[in-house]
């Protein structure tokens, strides 16, 4: 028993070795630098230790921002594509002829280059001098008025990264829920049918407890991908997201590091803790929720 387990170490170490050098030494050396005032890269200097840096970050009204934006991007765009991508799924899975040309139809965008992607939103919503874009010719059909959203209000630059967003991630959600759905064992819906279990009962009752794992995961690795998000927005508003408005929690750290204004590698760091934190929070909650709603059948 005991060679079986020294065996089993020995498999793991390469990945644990991995682990160790590219995720725990950088974390724990991110939360070093983060408490070292006026750290200097070059020099691997600094002048004090402290929380200097967190009060700076969270003071920053830059930071502020990016706060706010990725937050409203997190609790509007991991639901609406979790229950769009639901809802295409089953559309798919009720589906025989073709099954396999729609579903490759719907991830296409999945597989196609996020800047490429943005900058054909970008076309669809920018207002020109020579056009007003596909989106405001639409709005022209019920009588709205033409809208800037790329260089206009808030609101209306952040409904096109919403829209972008959930564009951008479905594709995989689709995917995943695609063969969850068709893992369940069409003998539950055979013995519901027989009772005369409506559609709708069925699908509360059969279906989503069935797919429940799949649909937890979905929505724990959206969080995550939405806190991260950055190259989403620069796709659409360019580097300079600050000025736009629309710099996310990752923006500003690449901001504090590598911007116009960077140089900055203790109230970067200060920044990456705290989104680890945030990401942490919410992901162990998800989690704590999955124990109780989550079918283990």
């Amino acid at each position: 028993m005991e060679k079986n387990q020294n065996k089993a170490w020995l498999y793991l170490l390469p990945a644990i070795l991995f682990l160790g050098v590219f995720m725990v030494y950088p974390l724990i050396d991110v939360f070093i630098y983060s408490f070292e005032e006026g750290y200097n890269s070059a020099s691997q200097t600094y002048f004090g230790v402290g929380g200097y840096n967190y009060s700076y970050v969270l003071h920053d009204p830059y930071f502020l921002q990016a706060i706010k934006n990725t937050l409203i991007l997190v609790l509007i765009t991991v639901p609406v594509s979790t229950l769009l991508a639901l809802f295409i799924s089953v559309g798919l899975s009720s589906i025989k002829a073709l099954r396999n040309l729609f579903q490759t139809v719907y991830f296409l965008p999945y597989v196609t280059n996020t800047l490429a992607v943005g900058m054909v939103f970008m076309i669809l919503f920018k207002k020109t001098p020579y056009s007003d874009g596909l989106a405001n010719l639409l709005l022209g059909l019920f009588g709205a008025g033409p809208i800037d959203f790329i260089d206009g209000p808030y609101w209306a630059k952040m409904l096109v990264l919403c829209i972008y967003t959930v564009w951008v991630v479905m594709p995989f959600k689709i995917l995943v829920l695609t063969g969850a759905l068709a893992s369940v064992n069409e003998e539950y819906y055979s013995a519901a049918r027989i009772d005369g279990t409506s559609r709708a009962r069925i699908f509360r009752k059969i279906t989503l407890p069935m797919i429940s794992p799949m649909l937890f995961y979905l929505v724990i690795t959206g969080f995550i991908g939405a806190f991260k998000a950055y190259s989403d927005a620069v796709a659409i508003f360019g580097t300079n997201l600050n000025a736009a408005e629309m710099n996310t929690i990752v923006g500003y750290i690449y901001d504090m590091l590598y911007g116009e204004g960077g140089g900055y590698p203790s109230y970067a760091a200060a920044a990456a803790i705290i989104l680890f934190v945030i990401v942490l929070t919410i992901t162990c909650i998800n989690l704590l929720i999955r124990r109780k709603h989550v079918y283990h059948g």
